[in-house]
């Protein structure tokens, strides 16, 4: 499931607008910490360019969109519309600001489906484009561009990264048999969807005692349409293990060196490679301050593979946004039984070989 779904007839602007989301997705789990964007060219009802940001400091959507146009139709520039999901940048970062890009191509209506967050943005995009004398309208599938940049907009309005929530059920509701032994109780193909969820995210967490029974190399191998991350990549995937008392032994998965690892303990804070101890205060939220830790390193989504403890702490706190649970055909008559959502709202669900996928939102209470 990639952007919520939609039952109605679009309107011109809508469906340009779903073409520049689209174009945006194509870059899930590389722009990370920057959103995804997605810019679409049109005139008279053609068409003439389209773009989206396709790495972190590359081009953004709207220069890869202005190249895109063909030689023969760039006098068409001045005369057409722009469609963007995201508020054109206004500041200098790694690249110049995009609102002075559209003004200087003489564009003269920019259609935008959401306001930017980001504090360096946020409506300032706008106010420049409308300075220069360009027609802007905002808010155009304003539900579904906020869905696609959830991470982002999760990130930069409540200061922590967005939490999904994974783990997979037998039939009669159990993680692991009685002995709790290593067991998969889902579908191999499964495997290729939680690979490219980790592909996607800033960063994979699991608890204590999942690292220490299960020695999990909380990596993606099977999905390569995105890269396992370089350890120098900060923006990319850490392995996190909240384990605080350091039960897992040096000779698992975990420390290898082959990624960025944080391990949150009560005991010390150190560094040896690629591996990090990062000490947190017992007599505080374990889970505030993991997530307060992830924000702080830039960071913007985390997903919890595990244990149920883990699991139940993060619920317990009310810190997530998103749950997937992967329903296995499995029966396993008792065990270790599986956490209880409350306040969710299914989003979507599939069949994956036998088991059956489901997402779901963290509804909260409005206050």
């Amino acid at each position: 499931m990639d952007l919520l779904k939609v039952d109605q007839v679009f309107s011109d602007d809508e469906r340009y607008m779903w073409r520049c989301l689209e174009l945006a997705i194509q870059a899930a789990g590389r722009v990370a910490p920057n959103p995804m964007v997605g810019a679409v060219l049109v005139y008279q009802g053609c068409i003439i360019g389209e773009g989206y940001h396709q790495q972190s400091g590359g081009p953004h959507a709207e220069v890869n969109c202005l190249q895109s146009v063909p030689a023969s139709q760039r006098h068409l520039i001045s005369q057409s519309t722009l469609y963007v999901n995201l508020e054109p940048c206004a500041h200098y970062g790694k690249t110049p600001p995009c609102a002075d890009l559209i003004v200087a191509h003489r564009i003269p209506r920019v259609v935008i489906g959401q306001v930017d967050p980001f504090p360096a943005v946020q409506g300032r995009g706008i106010a420049r484009l409308q300075q220069a004398g360009v027609q802007v309208q905002v808010g155009v599938l304003e539900k579904q561009c906020g869905w696609l940049n959830r991470r982002f907009f999760t990130f930069h309005q409540h200061h922590r990264p967005y939490v999904i929530l994974k783990w997979a059920q037998s039939r009669d509701g159990y993680l692991a048999p009685p002995n709790r032994q290593r067991m998969e109780i889902s579908h191999p193909y499964t495997r290729y969807w939680v690979h490219r969820w980790r592909a996607e995210e800033a960063a994979i967490l699991v608890g204590a005692r999942t690292a220490l029974h299960d020695n999990p190399r909380l990596n993606n191998r099977y999905w390569y349409a995105i890269a396992q991350p370089s350890a120098s990549d900060t923006g990319r995937s850490v392995r996190m293990v909240i384990d605080p008392h350091l039960q897992v032994p040096g000779t698992h998965h975990i420390f290898d060196q082959s990624m960025p690892t944080w391990i949150f303990n009560f005991l010390e804070s150190r560094q040896e490679g690629n591996t990090h101890w990062i000490r947190l205060q017992p007599n505080a939220s374990v889970v505030e301050q993991v997530l307060a830790y992830a924000y702080a390193n830039q960071l913007q989504s985390l997903i919890v593979e595990g244990g149920a403890a883990t699991l139940k702490h993060f619920l317990d706190a009310g810190l997530w946004d998103e749950a997937r649970v992967i329903y296995s055909s499995t029966l396993l008559g008792d065990g270790l039984p599986a956490p209880v959502l409350q306040h969710a709202q299914l989003l979507d669900e599939m069949p994956c070989g036998t088991d059956r996928i489901c997402w779901y939102q963290h509804v909260r209470s409005q206050k």
